[in-house]
C-alpha cells in the first residue's frame, strides 16, 4: 500500500499512528488536486462562455451547432495540449455536425452547399498530408500528426474559402505567441525538436474563425 494510501487509511479509522511522512505526503498533494480543480473550473467556464456565445450571435439550429463545435473544439484542445492526442472520434462529430450546419446555413441549393464544403474539406486535408509528407522526408520526422490533417478536413467543412488561411493564420499567431511566452517565462530557447501541440492553437481557431464569418458580413 502508499504512503498516501496508508494515511487515508489511518485517517478514516482514527489511527493516530500515521508517519509526518505520510501526512506530509497529503498536504504536499492538496495543493496539486486543487490547481487541477481550477484549471477545470476555468475550462468550463470558457466553453460555456463560448457557447453562449455561439447561440446569442446565431439563434437557432446553426447557433447550437456552432456551440457544438465549440464544445468539441475544446474537448480537443484539452486532449491535444495533455497527450498530443486528437481523438477520431471528436473529428468525426465535428465534421458531421459541419455537415449539417452546412445543410442549415445554405441559402439555395443545399446539395451543392453539401458539395462545396467537402471540395474544401479535402482541398485542406490534402494540403496539410502534403505539408506533413514534405517536412517528414526532408527532417526525418513528423511536424504535423495525421490527427492534426483530419482536423484541417473538419475547418474545411465549417469554413469557407475565404476564412480558412485566416484560421491558419490564427493558429500560427497563436501558437508563435505561446512559444514566445513561454521563452521568456522558462528563459530557456524553444529547439527545432521540441514537440508542440497543434491541436491545442489550431481547434479553437477554427471556432473562432467560424464565429467570425457567421458575424461580419462576408460577400
Amino acid at each position: 500500500m502508499s504512503n498516501l494510501s496508508r494515511t487515508l487509511v489511518g485517517v478514516a479509522s482514527g489511527d493516530s499512528a500515521a508517519s509526518p511522512h505520510d501526512m506530509s505526503t497529503v498536504s504536499q498533494s492538496e495543493p496539486i488536486k486543487i490547481a487541477a480543480v481550477k484549471r477545470h473550473l476555468l475550462l468550463a467556464i470558457c466553453v460555456a462562455a463560448a457557447c453562449a456565445i455561439s447561440v446569442y450571435i446565431t439563434p437557432g439550429r446553426i447557433g447550437l451547432c456552432g456551440a457544438l463545435l465549440a464544445l468539441l473544439m475544446t474537448a480537443i484542445a484539452y486532449r491535444d495540449a495533455r497527450e498530443f492526442i486528437i481523438p477520431d472520434q471528436y473529428s468525426a462529430a465535428a465534421f458531421a455536425i459541419g455537415l449539417a450546419n452546412t445543410v442549415f446555413a445554405a441559402e439555395g441549393d443545399a446539395l451543392w452547399a453539401t458539395g462545396e464544403a467537402l471540395a474544401r474539406a479535402i482541398v485542406l486535408a490534402s494540403a496539410f498530408l502534403v505539408l506533413r509528407t514534405a517536412y517528414h522526408h526532408f527532417r526525418g520526422r513528423h511536424g504535423l500528426g495525421l490527427g492534426d490533417v483530419k482536423l484541417a478536413g473538419v475547418a474545411g467543412v465549417w469554413l469557407d474559402w475565404t476564412m480558412l488561411p485566416i484560421a491558419v493564420e490564427i493558429t500560427a499567431f497563436s501558437a508563435l505567441t505561446a512559444v514566445l511566452i513561454e521563452q521568456l517565462i522558462r528563459r530557456r530557447p524553444f529547439k527545432a525538436t521540441t514537440r508542440l501541440p497543434f491541436g491545442l492553437f489550431f481547434a479553437p481557431s477554427i471556432w473562432v474563425a467560424w464565429l467570425v464569418q457567421v458575424t461580419l458580413p462576408w460577400p
